[in-house]
């Protein structure tokens, strides 16, 4: 089985755009919600479409991904992680992301309930 070193992000419709750019730029792969057509999706999709892709999920809708991570751990479903953000600024939202992302590898994040 091969380790996976580098997570791969998606990011939620709640989450700028902005956040995707900078994150682009320090060579990140990152998609968003509204890139793959998805907008206004519920939340336990976007999760859920998130986990098939293999991309880790970045969101500011704590309460509900809090409760879907329950769901996911519970029912034995694999997700790739949900990294909730505490609603800043695009650039500082970034700079954190890209620490955890520089400290952890995405077989460290797969299954984790994260904030920053």
């Amino acid at each position: 089985m091969l380790m996976r070193l580098f997570a791969t992000l998606y990011l939620d419709e709640d989450v700028s755009a902005l956040v995707a750019t900078l994150l682009r730029a320090r060579g990140v792969e990152v998609i968003t919600v509204r890139e793959k057509d998805r907008l206004g999706e519920p939340d336990e999709d976007q999760l859920a479409f998130a986990a098939a892709l293999g991309h880790c999920i970045l969101t500011h809708n704590r309460l509900d991904f809090e409760e879907l991570h329950d769901q996911y751990i519970a029912s034995g479903k694999k997700h790739w992680g949900i990294v909730i953000a505490s609603r800043r600024n695009p650039y500082e939202i970034a700079r954190r992301v890209a620490i955890l992302l520089d400290t952890l590898t995405a077989d460290e994040i797969e299954g984790q309930l994260l904030y920053i």
